[in-house]
């Protein structure tokens, strides 16, 4: 971690110019500014302060503390992560009460809120939002196995943000806690619609709470609703899909957005319905820890990409025979007979007799379809 000069930070931000600022998060304002790193490489960071209020000194020292908890936090993470944001290095104002800023890789594509609720004609496809599901999991089984162990406490889609891969990475720690005797001290936290209702006092505080919050978020993934909205009756998104879960209701769930769902996507999306059931659960014990989550999104996973490949597989070798046969009767006839009948039909389709004329012709194509299947198998 690298520790920047404040008139650095000043300079990097425009003296924190409005028209450098890209976003708010609990605690802080977050800006965007090119530093100057290693090796005198520059790099496009962003740069978070406390929020100031004026007239509540009280906020922005709580604001601070916040923000402090933060650069504890992610420090503490021995490993790096692919899908949890990193923390490049820290700054203070040594002339306004020493606030420290935080500097951490800059995320360009935005927040996973922006991308579900923003109008937008480029709404996650199913498949993407599968692959999103899975990397937030794994972002939560990291901060859940880590030494020392991280609850994040404000997991939801405003702080789960795109990398310029798009790719996922967890945010926001102002909020988290390291594990072990803390959380007794820690009053209760979060924000509403995501908040886990077991959580009503400092001893209640476990991965759990975490896990209710990524439930919310997986159902706000397949439906495309938020947390709360009070344009819909029920409000809540859990109170409003849990009865439809339990009906089995399941496409009435999905995003409505997306006219077409691939019949291969169909299991999987009904899997990931039911561990959000699971994990937004009242009884906590029901809840699965992301371990179990990530084991079970991936065997359902593969059992999705492997049946439309078999199916694949099997179409085209049900196309192969009944060309065999084609070819078959092709090759019986003279060569005037095959002369004159230029063109066969099959299921309805004109096919060219002199594609599959001879031998040779024959193995070639058995040849493409193997080598068709090989790379389908690949993907």
């Amino acid at each position: 971690m690298v520790e920047f000069d404040y008139e650095e930070i000043v300079k990097a931000t425009d003296n924190f110019n409005p028209r450098m600022l890209i976003g708010k998060g609990s605690h802080g304002l977050v800006y965007k500014g090119v530093i100057l790193l290693k090796h005198n490489n520059t790099s496009l960071v962003a740069i978070k302060k406390p929020s100031s209020h004026k007239g509540l000194e009280s906020l922005h020292e709580e604001n601070s503390n916040k923000l402090q908890n933060e650069i504890q936090v992610l420090s503490s993470l021995n490993d790096e992560n692919p899908h949890v944001v990193k923390l490049i290095g820290t700054s203070y104002d040594s002339f306004n009460n020493n606030n420290k800023v935080i500097v951490i890789e800059f995320m360009p594509n935005g927040s996973l809120h922006d991308w579900l609720h923003d109008t937008k004609p480029n709404l996650p496809t199913w498949p993407k939002r599968v692959e999103i599901a899975m990397q937030i999991t794994r972002a939560v089984q990291f901060l859940h196995e880590g030494k020392p162990l991280v609850i994040h406490r404000d997991i939801k889609s405003c702080n789960i943000l795109f990398d310029s891969q798009w790719n996922v990475k967890l945010a926001d720690f102002g909020l988290a806690i390291i594990g072990g005797g803390v959380q007794a001290l820690t009053q209760p936290a979060g924000t509403i619609g995501y908040l886990d209702p077991c959580y009503t006092t400092p001893t209640k505080l476990s991965t759990k709470n975490d896990m209710f919050s990524f439930g919310v978020v997986l159902l706000e993934i397949i439906s495309g609703r938020k947390a709360i909205d009070m344009c819909n009756t029920p409000a809540s998104l859990v109170e409003w899909a849990i009865p439809l879960i339990e009906q089995q209701h399941w496409l009435q769930i999905c995003d409505t957005r997306i006219k077409v769902m691939p019949n291969y996507m169909v299991s999987t999306i009904i899997h990931f319905l039911r561990v959000a059931a699971c994990c937004v659960s009242p009884n906590e014990d029901e809840r699965p820890s992301a371990r179990e989550v990530i084991t079970g999104m991936e065997d359902c996973f593969i059992e999705q990409v492997r049946f439309p490949i078999w199916a694949s597989v099997l179409k085209k070798m049900v196309r192969f025979r009944k060309r065999k046969k084609v070819i078959k009767n092709i090759v019986s006839k003279s060569k005037t007979q095959v002369e004159c009948e230029c063109k066969v039909e099959e299921d309805g389709e004109e096919v060219d007799s002199d594609t599959y004329i001879s031998t040779e012709k024959v193995a070639i194509t058995f040849n493409h379809l193997l080598a068709d299947v090989t790379f389908n198998l690949g993907k």
